[in-house]
């Protein structure tokens, strides 16, 4: 038997385990298009895999001209990220809303935790790892010293694009092109709170730029003090950014002084993982 017809009855065997077998011809409610949607989203067991429309088609058994609708759809809506050097997708960042396990085993995810856990012990600050999903920053990784912060967000947390160190550095890290697009739409969402938004945004970009890092003390929650700096591993991964959170009682200068250096070592570290593996 050949490796693509291995693959294929592979994935539409789990597949076939995963959901109900239904007959579409005997039931009007079942939607065939969302169900081969689901199918190919299935074929990325891993969560790790990449791979292209021909191999999609051979592994769900369905056309390639098909699949190919069903991977631009899925596109569009975040569910499938298009590497463009390869042509090939992977799971995009919309699969996280389906359940806390899609990014379980992405590689950025796994390199990064050991590194955020040693972050967290040495400066006792909620270190988060996040993506921007809509207007919203998603966490999809935590970590926490021994020692009590009061800051009670987790993965699958979602905090605000504009007024969070995270999203801010976002905003700073992204292409000015895309920069100016979300701008825009964060002005249009909150006409008349973008006149104290945006100077926090201009101060961002102005941080970045000088110190690789920007931040938000307590322009988001007043209970809460933050730096975030953007981290880019490439590899077709989207802009990233590592944040370090703490309650009010850590000062301004403690977060700018002493744990921004740490910060920033701990993002230079990840970076150079996937710059040079070995």
């Amino acid at each position: 038997m050949k490796r693509a017809e291995i693959h294929s009855k592979r994935a539409l065997g789990e597949y076939e385990d995963a959901v109900p077998k239904v007959n579409a011809k005997e039931d009007r409610h079942f939607v065939t298009a969302l169900a081969r949607g689901l199918q190919v989203l299935q074929c990325f067991a891993s969560g790790e895999e990449r791979l292209g429309n021909q191999e999609l088609a051979e592994r769900c058994g369905l056309p390639k001209s098909t699949v190919t609708r069903l991977t631009y759809t899925l596109t569009k809506l975040g569910f499938l990220h298009h590497v463009a050097e390869s042509g090939r997708y992977r799971l995009g960042m919309a699969t996280l809303t389906l359940g806390g396990t899609t990014l379980s085993r992405l590689d950025a995810k796994e390199v990064s935790r050991p590194l955020m856990q040693q972050l967290a012990n040495d400066t006792g600050c909620l270190i988060a790892l996040g993506m921007r999903d809509g207007m919203s920053m998603l966490y999809v990784e935590t970590c926490r010293s021994d020692s009590i912060v009061t800051i009670r967000l987790n993965i699958g947390s979602r905090i605000p694009l504009a007024t969070t160190a995270m999203g801010r550095a976002y905003l700073a890290g992204a292409k000015p092109g895309a920069r100016r697009g979300l701008e825009e739409r964060i002005r249009t969402l909150d006409l008349a709170g973008w006149p104290r938004i945006e100077p926090g945004i201009r101060q961002a970009v102005s941080e970045i730029d000088q110190y690789g890092c920007c931040s938000s003390f307590g322009d988001w929650r007043g209970e809460v003090n933050a730096i975030a700096s953007p981290l880019r591993v490439g590899k077709g991964m989207p802009l990233m950014v590592l944040s370090a959170a703490g309650p009010r009682s850590m000062a301004p200068e403690v977060f700018l002084q002493d744990i921004r250096p740490k910060l920033l070592d701990t993002v230079r570290a990840i970076e150079l993982h996937f710059r040079n593996p070995a």
